[in-house]
């Protein structure tokens, strides 16, 4: 199959996807790289914490008063931390020290270490959740005791973990919103090129037409076979309707009141003498109207597409089934072929813009039937099931009018 214009957009939008992930993934990396960094940081001030308690209490137990300056020293690294929570307990549990944390009720500023009954039982839950996690470093005392020294990460830590989240984020919706953007321009783009491409079709068709009708006429004067004369009449006067359905694409097409049936029996008896005999054509019509809002001469062009599309995949032979029927609140019209089928990965994309399988022609017949069915009869159109070698059904659904 050759390319279209279809695939081209698709691998542009692969591209673009692949080059939003590296981006996100770098972004991610980066920022994650940065927590990590930070939280080896910590602890590292932590450990340097913990070694000056280690060190004060061994002074302390040693009695040595020559060494009230490294004392001073060391409570000094430990009074600047202001930032991360610690609780220091001693090998049973008992809290010996706290810091940082934001205690439900005020400390006494005389005895800070006497905590009241509600920050007594918060600091012991604090301890239980942090018993459960890394951030605890043993602070063994010679002779004496192991400690052990709990910290929670600090507030910056933690609002940096979330930061590559948040990023994360703001990325995707900054990348939605530009796709969204490109896409709302391009799709723009594109219909006023088909808008401008079907009136400046019906505009050139007018002429021919003309001059064909009055022909008509006079081939009828100088004594043509009246037979032949009425079935030249009858595509002159299809090439008249496909004419006005070109000039009607773009503009808001009146909707009347309308039985589906007749729409679809209409479009098959017209398509079954133009279509070669060895292609069975066979309609089954629900056996009750199917009162619809619809622009017959647009919906006709939809099933003559189908029908032609049906024709072209059985290449010269086979069998097209039409039937139409009631599913809740909507008329439905199928049409199956004994084709070639549709691979599942064209199943979604036949309807795009410049598709086709298809050695001549635009790939747009498709794309103009899905705008006639759901952007104007707020129907739909799909595949309901395809077989590669066996056939595709096409289903059409629009609201019955009550």
């Amino acid at each position: 199959m050759r390319m279209n214009i279809y695939d081209i957009r698709r691998y542009g939008k692969v591209a673009f996807l692949i080059v939003t992930i590296v981006m996100v993934g770098v972004f991610l990396h980066i920022s994650n790289n940065l927590v990590k960094d930070l939280s080896q940081q910590e602890r590292e001030r932590m450990q340097i914490w913990a070694d000056a308690t280690m060190k004060i209490t061994s002074i302390s137990l040693e009695s040595d008063f020559d060494s009230s300056g490294d004392i001073e020293f060391l409570l000094n690294i430990i009074r600047q931390n202001h930032t991360i929570p610690v609780l220091l307990t001693d090998s049973h549990g008992n809290i010996l020290d706290h810091r940082n944390f934001d205690l439900p009720e005020p400390i006494d500023s005389l005895q800070p270490l006497l905590l009241s009954p509600v920050n007594k039982e918060f600091l012991l839950n604090k301890l239980d959740d942090l018993r459960d996690g890394s951030n605890v470093i043993p602070i063994t005392i010679p002779d004496f005791d192991t400690q052990y020294l709990y910290y929670e990460d600090s507030k910056l830590l933690k609002r940096l973990s979330l930061f590559p989240y948040l990023e994360l984020l703001v990325m995707l919706a900054f990348i939605f919103v530009v796709y969204y953007a490109v896409s709302s321009t391009k799709r723009a783009e594109q219909n006023k090129v088909w808008v401008g491409l079907s009136k400046e079709t019906a505009h050139q068709l007018g002429t021919p037409i003309s001059s064909l009708m009055a022909w008509m006429e006079y081939l009828d004067s100088v004594g043509v076979e009246p037979d032949i004369v009425k079935e030249m009449n009858k595509d002159v006067n299809r090439l008249s309707t496909i004419a006005s359905r070109f000039s009607k694409i773009g503009s808001a097409p009146t909707l009347e009141p309308t039985d589906m049936n007749t729409v679809v029996a209409g479009a098959a008896s017209y398509m079954s003498t133009r279509i070669s005999s060895s292609i069975r054509l066979t309609t089954t019509l629900a056996n009750k109207p199917l009162q619809v809002q619809l622009s017959t001469p647009l919906v006709e062009w939809v099933m003559e597409n189908l029908i032609k599309n049906a024709v072209d995949a059985m290449e010269g032979t086979g069998a097209i089934d039409i039937r139409t029927s009631i599913d809740g609140e909507n008329a439905v019209v199928d049409v199956t072929d004994t084709g070639k089928g549709i691979s599942r990965k064209h199943q979604k994309t036949i309807f795009n813009p410049g598709f086709t399988t298809k050695k001549r022609g635009w790939g747009l017949g498709l794309t103009l039937a899905k705008r006639i069915i759901e952007q104007y009869h707020s129907g739909r159109i799909f595949v309901l099931r395809s077989e590669p070698g066996r056939g595709t059904t096409f289903r059409i659904t629009i609201p019955l009018h009550p």
